[in-house]
């Protein structure tokens, strides 16, 4: 009877598991990948302790940081045509939309993006504010034309709240209350106006993509790609006033090399920045402006820093952060005086280093900092490695994996490029190649740093790196 007894009770635990729900399996890692137009590599968290920037200095605490992080260009177009095509590409600003022509016409030799690549592997891929070169992916005079695509099947939905400055345009050169850029010379080169984050239009892209979080976050079985760019700290300087207080008194550092190069460089005259509005002051001649327009751009990197950090504490929040792959990533630098330049646009170590931070699930290393020298091209086949995707062959950087398992591991030369001159950068120099062969040479480790070119003393050296900068423009579509 006991024998009988056991029987039964077994075939009835077997019954309860049996109708127990299967678990779900692990859904592949989730992409955050944050996009931060014209941040400079000054953060807590990169060494520069009067800038405020918690929430980034908080995902470097928990990931790893690369300190010498190059972009492919210094501009936003080329620069983010590198990161989501995984290719080297054209200098200019409408290299996308140049893509997206060439897709149109049926051209068999245009590569998938990161997100279309991921799209095909099962991801919802979305898109929030300024991803792609302009504002939500699209043309037209004011960027809302919905027939002119950036990048043709990349994202499932590509969004660009605009609140009160009606379309991107104004909202990507837009001030506080919706004002809208019409004529540079009418519009304050920086602003701070008391208020809430969303008087200007970071806070709406945040708000979006608190949204789009929310609702990717409710299928954890579906995994997915939320690439989120914030404006801030681009041109004007424009924030909200309490995250100007943060530097009221900073004492801010002295400008490195202010002077403007002696002999020939990739040195321009601040175009973007001298049309703005700027109350006929001059940047070379008042210290007192220089100072404003400091505080001003810090001030913008703590509001973006803001909105990064709601970002972040929504995905904590939503429970998806432990399978979530976040990667912070500057489209390029930004001079603030430096070689007496103040933009973007050279091809000085100021416009070419910005931030890069990658928190992975179960890294093995965290709140480390790497010196290996990385370009924007490797997160393509970084994020597939990550990811257990299968690189593609036609992605032409090299991961980032191996580096992130052990950051004392070296990395590899950058290559740099606008329409004039080509560079490349190593661990210890920096070479320049002009079009008409004229070569620039700096050694980051003498003092002089990239203000004293040392080409004709060192021929070997520049032969050496001319034959490395040709196999990197040899892999290139101009």
């Amino acid at each position: 009877m006991k024998r009988i007894l056991l029987l039964i009770l077994g075939v009835w635990g077997l019954l309860a598991l049996a109708c127990q729900p299967t678990p779900s399996p692990q859904s592949s890692p989730n992409i955050l990948l944050i996009c931060v137009d014209d941040l400079r590599p000054e953060l807590g968290s990169f060494g520069v302790d009067y800038i405020h920037s918690p929430h980034i200095d908080q995902l470097a605490a928990e990931g790893v940081a690369f300190r010498r992080h190059y972009v492919n260009a210094p501009s936003c177009g080329p620069s983010r045509y590198s990161l989501l095509m995984g290719r080297y590409g054209p200098a200019g600003n409408q290299a996308l939309f140049q893509r997206a022509q060439q897709m149109a016409a049926g051209d068999t030799s245009v590569f998938p993006s990161l997100p279309e690549y991921f799209r095909g592997q099962g991801y919802t891929t979305v898109s929030v504010g300024k991803v792609s070169h302009h504002p939500g992916g699209r043309g037209g005079p004011d960027w809302q034309d919905s027939s002119q695509i950036e990048m043709p099947g990349a994202w499932d939905r590509h969004l660009m709240p605009v609140g009160p400055w009606q379309h991107p345009r104004g909202a990507m050169h837009g001030l506080a209350k919706g004002e809208i850029r019409v004529q540079a010379g009418d519009m304050a080169v920086y602003q701070a106006v008391e208020g809430e984050d969303e008087l200007y239009p970071d806070g709406l892209i945040a708000e979006e993509a608190l949204q789009q979080l929310a609702q990717l976050t409710t299928q954890p079985e579906q995994p997915f790609l939320l690439a989120v760019g914030f404006i801030r700290p681009h041109l004007p300087f424009g924030a909200p006033e309490q995250y100007l207080r943060h530097y009221a008194e900073t004492e801010l550092p002295a400008i490195p090399h202010p002077d403007a190069p002696l002999t020939r460089t990739t040195w321009h005259a601040s175009g973007e920045f001298m049309k703005y509005q700027r109350w006929d002051k001059d940047p070379y001649q008042d210290s007192a402006f220089v100072e404003a327009v400091r505080r001003h751009y810090a001030a913008c990197v703590s509001y973006a820093d803001a909105q990064i950090g709601k970002v972040l504490a929504a995905l904590e929040k939503s429970g998806a952060a432990e399978n979530t792959i976040v990667v912070l990533w500057g489209d390029h630098g930004w001079h603030l005086g430096e070689h007496a330049i103040w933009g973007k646009h050279s091809l000085f170590e100021e416009a070419l280093r910005s931030p890069l931070i990658i928190r992975a699930p179960g890294q093995a290393k965290a709140n480390v900092q790497t010196s290996a020298v990385v370009e924007s091209l490797d997160l393509f086949p970084t994020l597939c490695e990550l990811t257990g995707q299968e690189i593609p062959a036609y992605a032409q950087g090299t991961s980032l994996l191996p580096i992130l398992q052990n950051p004392r591991m070296p990395g590899h030369p950058a290559f740099s490029y606008q329409s004039e001159a080509l560079t490349l950068r190593t661990d210890r120099y920096r070479l320049i190649h002009h079009q008409d062969g004229f070569n620039e040479l700096y050694d980051h480790q003498s003092p002089e740093r990239e203000t004293k070119n040392i080409a004709r003393l060192q021929p070997e050296v520049v032969k050496e790196l001319t034959a490395t900068l040709a196999a990197k423009q040899a892999l290139r579509k101009p």
